[in-house]
């Protein structure tokens, strides 16, 4: 059998099959689609026997919130050992590989679906290139430090939110927290006792979260809320547990106690807004106003 070296060190060489890194064989009923252009690029959603609706309503498996996608605009079957994608009558219509779905056709592996404005790619079985996007998708839209959401992830995320609101006449709302003080912080403790309580603070707003609730680190010592469903109220009583919570904590660092507060901001969303920005404007104004009040506290 052909073996293939690999180098360890200079004066070491391990010998391996020349197979053994191959990915491992695709499964025939198993695919994803993975969003290659559009919103939430890099996306995978796991495509099995069950069929699947694309469609810009919100009880779709697969939703694509875009005006130029019917409510139900396509679905995915598996049907006699191959993918299929029907065109549900559509107003734009379904396309695979830039030709018209009329009304069904055959999805290949490597075939690009193109819904609206969004386009996937799909990939039969548990093929290298999906663990490649998927990881590649994490890094976009991770925070490095906390392994929270990052920034990108929230506007997105926030975009999407108020499309929705402004579609159905639903309300949100949105809290944003900044450590008082922090640079003390740092300046004691040094950026790595800095880190270590970002990451503590964001552990503790995580486990406050519901299922729908998006949680982000938008900047460096703040952090933002999505509550869908919420309104002023609710997500000021909301703001107020995690205010307390944080304020009872003991943050520690290399065995020293770090005492930490926040303030917080919380804003709901108007049907007078124009877009995402004048909400994250208004809730970032009731932080600062927090912050003016002496710290340590909920505005809203």
């Amino acid at each position: 059998m052909p073996f293939k070296d690999q180098t360890t060190s200079a004066s070491q060489t391990v010998l391996t099959e020349a197979g053994a890194a191959r990915a491992p064989r695709p499964s025939n009923h198993n695919g994803c689609l993975i969003v290659i252009y559009g919103h939430q690029i890099g996306r995978r959603v796991q495509v099995g026997t069950e069929p699947l609706t694309i469609g810009r309503s919100p009880n779709c498996e697969i939703p694509v919130d875009q005006e130029s996608v019917s409510r139900r605009h396509c679905r995915i079957q598996f049907e006699d050992g191959e993918f299929l994608v029907r065109d549900l009558d559509s107003t734009n219509g379904t396309y695979v590989n830039d030709a018209p779905v009329d009304p069904q056709g055959r999805l290949r592996h490597g075939d690009q679906l193109m819904v609206g404005r969004t386009i996937l790619k799909f990939i039969v079985g548990d093929d290298v290139e999906v663990q490649y996007h998927e990881e590649i998708y994490r890094l976009m839209t991770t925070d490095g430090l906390t392994q929270l959401n990052n920034r990108r992830y929230f506007d997105d995320m926030l975009d999407r939110e108020v499309a929705r609101a402004k579609r159905y006449k639903r309300t949100f709302s949105l809290m944003v927290f900044d450590l008082d003080h922090f640079k003390r912080v740092n300046d004691r403790f040094g950026h790595l006792g800095g880190d270590a309580v970002l990451r503590q603070l964001g552990a503790i707003l995580l486990g406050r979260l519901r299922v729908n609730d998006v949680l982000a680190r938008i900047g460096g010592e703040e952090f933002a809320l999505i509550t869908p469903e919420v309104g002023l109220d609710g997500a000021t009583e909301l703001a107020s547990k995690i205010h307390r919570l944080i304020g009872d904590t003991r943050f520690e660092f290399e065995g020293s106690a770090v005492k930490v507060t926040v303030s917080v901001g919380v804003a709901e969303w108007q049907h007078e807004y124009e877009d995402a920005g004048d909400l994250l404007k208004t809730a970032d104004d009731k932080m600062y106003a927090a912050k003016r009040a002496g710290r340590n506290r909920v505005c809203s």
